[in-house]
């Protein structure tokens, strides 16, 4: 199996034109059919590079195929962001095979992926090989997943998940506040990951601003992610994406 396929490769060569992008993080159980397919319109033309699906707990399969049947309307990659296994479907594109790198849990670390990868190999979706590192603790995700905390003032712990993704052979690095997070992320972790590393860098969480998206973006993240903010402003979203894309 082709582990970098299409996907990876349309991402990879917007990076290589100098492009900063923009993810739209979907959740399926808090949308319906007809204002995703109007919102995702709506993002599309700001300049959104891909959609996500993933999310919540109660996300179903049922939900993430409808969710991914409408998205890939638009004709961009439609990637699973996988909270769990609910979640996958042959709807979609890609998937971010993630290990929750700083989690207690041994099913983050190797359990759920061995579950899922007969699956994922079944529906044909391209496994985009991910490091993910969830740094705030007062999120759900962090919760769920029982994260060791990583001090936000502390980028050189981070820049330790980062090597070693690197040196397992990972791609990607999502750098993760939670949804919902009071405050996004230091600037200071994606230009610490990428002064070290090769790691495409992805950072969501907590970004409600269009400035703090431009000053992520000037400071290493690759691609920036919202999901909370385009359930509550759609036109704040639009004005992220825009600035992301300046």
């Amino acid at each position: 199996m082709n582990n970098l396929g299409k996907v990876h490769e349309y991402i990879m060569s917007k990076i290589e034109r100098g492009e900063k992008l923009h993810f739209t993080l979907v959740d399926p159980d808090k949308v319906n059919s007809s204002s995703l397919e109007k919102v995702s319109k709506i993002l599309v033309e700001a300049g959104t590079d891909a959609f996500m699906i993933g999310g919540s707990l109660a996300v179903t399969p049922e939900e993430a195929s409808l969710a991914a049947r409408i998205l890939r309307e638009h004709g961009l990659p439609v990637i699973v962001f996988p909270g769990n296994l609910n979640c996958l479907t042959p709807q979609a594109d890609a998937v971010l095979f993630m290990i929750l790198m700083n989690s207690l849990e041994p099913y983050y670390l190797i359990q759920a992926h061995v579950q899922a990868a007969p699956i994922i190999a079944k529906y044909r979706l391209e496994p985009l090989p991910t490091a993910y590192l969830v740094i705030g603790v007062d999120t759900a995700v962090a919760h769920v997943g029982r994260v060791h905390p990583i001090p936000r003032n502390k980028p050189e712990i981070v820049v330790a998940y980062a090597l070693a993704a690197e040196m397992l052979g990972l791609k990607y690095m999502y750098l993760e506040a939670g949804s919902g997070a009071k405050e996004p992320l230091s600037p200071l972790f994606p230009q610490s990951v990428k002064k070290y590393t090769k790691l495409l860098t992805i950072v969501g969480g907590g970004i409600r601003s269009a400035e703090v998206a431009r000053e992520l973006t000037r400071h290493g993240a690759d691609i920036i992610v919202t999901g909370t903010i385009v359930e509550e402003s759609v036109d704040l979203a639009q004005k992220i994406i825009r600035a992301i894309k300046e």
